[in-house]
C-alpha cells in the first residue's frame, strides 16, 4: 500500500520569537519539543491509517534543558509535565518518526524538518537520522489541487481543513498531531473529491 507521511512539530518560542526570527538575546533556539505525524493511504478511500507522536526534551547549546516558557506552553499545550512524564531524546524521537514512516516520504506544512532536523539536531550535537531528500513541502500539493497562492500564504495548517469546510473530530491547532490531521482530512478530502491525484505525491521522487 503506497502511504504519505503528515507531519507537523511544536519547536520553542516567546512571545514575538517569530516577528523577530529568534533573534533577540533572550529567544532561545527554535528547538523541537513535539512532534506528531499521520499516515496517510494514497489507495483506496485513502484513509487515515496510523498516528506518532512525541514528546522531545528540547536541549540548549549546552545540553541542559530548557524551561518551557508559559507562552510557548499556552499557545501548544505542551507543559513541562508533559516533558517531565514522556519527553525523549531528540535522537529516539526522530528515529520512532523514521520507523513510523516505514520509507515513505516526510510532508509538513512549509518546512518543519529545518526546526526539527537542521537546527535541533546541530544544537544537540546529533548527525541528524533522516536525509533531507525525504521530505517535501505539503504546500506544493495544495497548489495542485488549486488552491489560489493569496489564500496559501495566509492559511496556517490548523486552518486548512476549516478553509475546505471538512468535518473531522475536534481538534487543537498548534498541536503537532492535530496540525498533522488538519492537514491529512484536507489532503483526504481533496483526493476523494478528485481534485488533487495521488500521483502528485511522486511528482518529485526521491533518490536513494
Amino acid at each position: 500500500m503506497k502511504t504519505a507521511i503528515i507531519f507537523d512539530c511544536e519547536f520553542l518560542c516567546l512571545e514575538g520569537s517569530q516577528r523577530r526570527s529568534w533573534c533577540a538575546a533572550h529567544d532561545p533556539d527554535p528547538v523541537v519539543a513535539q512532534v506528531g505525524a499521520v499516515k496517510l493511504s494514497l489507495d483506496g478511500d485513502f484513509a487515515i491509517l496510523d498516528s506518532y507522536k512525541a514528546y522531545v526534551r528540547p536541549v540548549d547549546r549546552f545540553g541542559e534543558q530548557y524551561a518551557l516558557d508559559p507562552f510557548f506552553t499556552a499557545l501548544t499545550g505542551v507543559t513541562e509535565e508533559n516533558i517531565e512524564a514522556e519527553g525523549m531524546a531528540l535522537q529516539d524521537a526522530i528515529a520512532g518518526l523514521d520507523r513510523f514512516s516505514d520509507g515513505a516520504r516526510l510532508w509538513s506544512w512549509g518546512k518543519d524538518e529545518l526546526n526539527m532536523m537542521a537546527i535541533s539536531c546541530y544544537v544537540a550535537g546529533i548527525r541528524p537520522l533522516i536525509p533531507a531528500h525525504r521530505f517535501d513541502n505539503a504546500v506544493k500539493l495544495l497548489l495542485a489541487a488549486g488552491m489560489p497562492i493569496e489564500d496559501l500564504a495566509k492559511t496556517p495548517s490548523n486552518e486548512l481543513s476549516h478553509y475546505y469546510g471538512v468535518q473531522h473530530p475536534p481538534l487543537k491547532g498548534h498541536d503537532a498531531l492535530d496540525d498533522a490531521l488538519s492537514i491529512s482530512y484536507t489532503l483526504q478530502h481533496l483526493m476523494r473529491a478528485g481534485k488533487l491525484r495521488p500521483e502528485v505525491f511522486d511528482l518529485s521522487p526521491m533518490h536513494s
